[in-house]
């Protein structure tokens, strides 16, 4: 005799998250930059337990430098973005906005070339 099984049993109880089109243009225009600068050589992008992360390597095989965690909302956090070094929270906000500049301040300040683009 077969069972029936109910598929709502079985599907996660968290809501996905995903980054937005603008949130991961902001993220990667970041990370572009400061693999320019020769600081982080490679990312990545994951799901769990109702967040969504996008993580900073230095180097492949090391653990994050820094990840930016998006939270979905109403789960109970106290903020939808925090910004982590390791295990040590360094920013918390509603936006991505909120969240960016103490990572900006944290890189160090952005060399300026002679010809005032930025870029040594």
């Amino acid at each position: 005799m077969s069972t029936v099984l109910r598929l709502a049993d079985y599907r996660r109880k968290h809501k996905r998250v995903f980054f937005s089109r603008p949130e991961l243009h902001q993220l990667l225009s970041l990370y572009s930059r400061q693999v320019a600068r020769g600081e982080w050589r490679d990312y990545a992008i994951g799901q769990q337990d109702g967040t969504a992360q996008f993580s900073v390597f230095r180097h492949t095989h090391e653990s994050p430098l820094y990840t930016v965690i998006k939270a979905a909302p109403g789960t109970g956090r106290p903020a939808d973005f925090v910004l982590r070094r390791g295990r040590q929270c360094l920013a918390s906000g509603a936006a991505l906005a909120d969240v960016l500049p103490s990572l900006l301040c944290a890189l160090g300040p952005v060399p300026v070339s002679r010809d005032g683009a930025g870029w040594p």
